[in-house]
């Protein structure tokens, strides 16, 4: 029997104007962004409909965005949710995975994702640190690259995107070094990315720490279904498992490829992307080859899902 996953997207799916349909739908949506504003101290949902984009890009504001525009369609569509077997989130989409799953409460994932946020913008600030996207070299490649580039600086490989997708991260030295040294090994591209920092790196210790300390006083709940976690490529239920993969995420890469094999050997075919942007679902199309995708997105996204669905 196929079966099916839900999926929450990661930084870089954000762009202005997102969710603001969604946020006029009910008062129950605004009010989750009252939540997050009145934590952040930033009106977060002015900033996701107006921007400025440069803004909305920073760390401490783009991941409670993302994870509210999740938050916002998972709201509206209520007890019309689609049955699935499996949720995973990239990096801080799995706050959403969680939140569907009723691991996290969605008060107590906004409060994360607003504490993880700022931890994380505080460690890109403290250290020059950089990330770099290198195409068309496996995951084994790149590994051997990043360890004789070490020799410049920390640089590791950050999210396994795809069987030759693969970003990595680090202090800027070193990520250039790899940069070169991937040229040369043949990548199709391997090009520097505008972002604020190394993301699942060592760099980001300072970070887990912090979030380690604050998530020591969060409740979770068992998942309802298995999430599959980012360190792990495995699924996870056990609450206290799923703080500490939390945690570990922050210094641990992504293992996204792995994810979507696993999900693909344990008979999922239909995968629903909740939140801004089509990321996730066009590398399932290349990596998993799924029966049936859905985005939900946009008001109008869920409209014509619960036409259909009634």
């Amino acid at each position: 029997m196929s079966k099916t996953v839900l999926f929450f997207p990661g930084q870089g799916s954000q762009y202005v104007g997102m969710a603001s349909d969604l946020y006029e739908a009910a008062p129950e949506v605004r009010a989750l962004y009252e939540l997050a504003s009145d934590e952040i101290g930033v009106d977060i949902a002015r900033l996701s409909f107006e921007g400025p984009p440069e803004e909305l890009k920073r760390t401490r504001f783009t991941q409670p965005a993302i994870l509210l525009h999740s938050l916002a369609i998972l709201t509206l569509l209520r007890e019309r949710l689609p049955a699935f077997d499996y949720a995973a989130g990239h990096s801080i989409g799995e706050y959403g995975a969680l939140a569907v799953c009723g691991a996290l409460s969605f008060e107590n994932a906004i409060k994360a994702v607003v504490k993880r946020a700022a931890l994380m913008e505080e460690d890109c600030q403290r250290t020059p640190s950089t990330m770099a996207a290198i195409l068309g070299l496996d995951g084994e490649k790149v590994e051997e690259i990043c360890a004789v580039a070490s020799s410049s600086g920390v640089v590791v490989p950050a999210n396994f995107n795809s069987g030759r997708q693969i970003v990595i991260s680090g202090e800027p030295n070193a990520v250039d070094e790899a940069v070169s040294l991937a040229r040369e090994a043949g990548a199709k591209k391997a090009v520097m990315l505008e972002v604020g920092g190394a993301f699942h790196s060592p760099l980001m210790e300072s970070a887990g720490a912090g979030l380690e300390l604050y998530l020591t006083d969060v409740p979770f709940n068992k998942p309802s279904q298995p999430v599959v976690a980012n360190v792990t490529a495995e699924p996870v239920v056990d609450p206290d498992e799923v703080r500490g993969l939390l945690v570990r995420q922050l210094t641990a890469p992504v293992k996204w490829a792995q994810t979507m094999e696993y999900l693909v050997q344990s008979g999922v075919k239909t995968i629903i992307e909740i939140g801004p942007g089509k990321v996730l679902t066009a590398l399932a199309k290349r990596d998993m080859r799924p029966e049936n995708s859905l985005n939900l997105d946009t008001m109008a996204d869920v409209e014509a899902f619960e036409a259909v669905a009634v």
